[in-house]
């Protein structure tokens, strides 16, 4: 007998849950990221094979390069006390509004006289090269750095707020002048801080 032949039919796999899925997640991911501000002093880091990962609450950024400091807090609270601290220190009154466009920039790196007009720039402008000259780190006389200022204020904001001693990094470019560096660690010891974290690139493994 001849052999019946069933009639072949095409599969056909019915996609559009699928690019519902993939439309939801992508849209999820899309609000929910948090865009990188750009640095307005970029730092090419040494390399390093050491694989520790920084804290992302209770901590401070030291940037140094091209001769100048930046200084930047986690946290928007802890930055507004420090805003405060520092306000009463040198004298210089800041509106709410002001303390919370403060509370918004990762880091900065000007002289307290100049943070108003640093504060009133939109972001494009405020993070251009040549804006911000660095946070002074002389003292003169008898008054400290202002550096040294703005750590002591943002160790007891922290302390304050969250009850958590702040942990100091420096991230330094690979080319800096060793005397800038070293200065900044004198600063940090002047406070008996001597232990923190160095910022470096991540070196491939042979």
């Amino acid at each position: 007998m001849p052999k019946v032949k069933v009639p072949r039919k095409s599969t056909v796999i019915d996609m559009t849950a699928m690019c519902d899925v993939a439309s939801l997640l992508l849209t999820f991911f899309i609000l929910t990221a948090t865009a990188r501000q750009p640095e307005p002093l970029p730092v090419d880091t040494p390399s390093s094979t050491v694989k520790i990962k920084l804290p992302t609450t209770d901590i401070a950024t030291l940037t140094i390069g091209q001769g100048k400091v930046f200084f930047g807090v986690a946290g928007q609270p802890v930055r507004i006390r420090m805003l405060e601290r520092m306000a009463e220190r040198y004298n210089i009154q800041f509106t709410d509004q002001e303390k919370k466009r403060f509370s918004l920039m990762d880091n900065f790196g000007v002289p307290i006289s100049q943070l108003k007009q640093l504060i009133a720039l939109p972001n494009d402008k405020r993070n251009k090269e040549g804006v911000q000259v660095g946070i002074p780190t002389d003292s003169v006389g008898r008054n400290p750095s202002e550096l040294r200022e703005w750590i002591y204020n943002a160790r007891y904001a922290t302390k304050e707020l969250n009850d958590k001693e702040l942990r100091i990094s420096i991230k330094g470019d690979s080319k800096e002048n060793y005397k800038v560096v070293k200065k900044i660690i004198d600063i940090l010891q002047s406070q008996e801080v001597n232990k923190f974290s160095l910022i470096t690139s991540l070196e491939g493994l042979d």
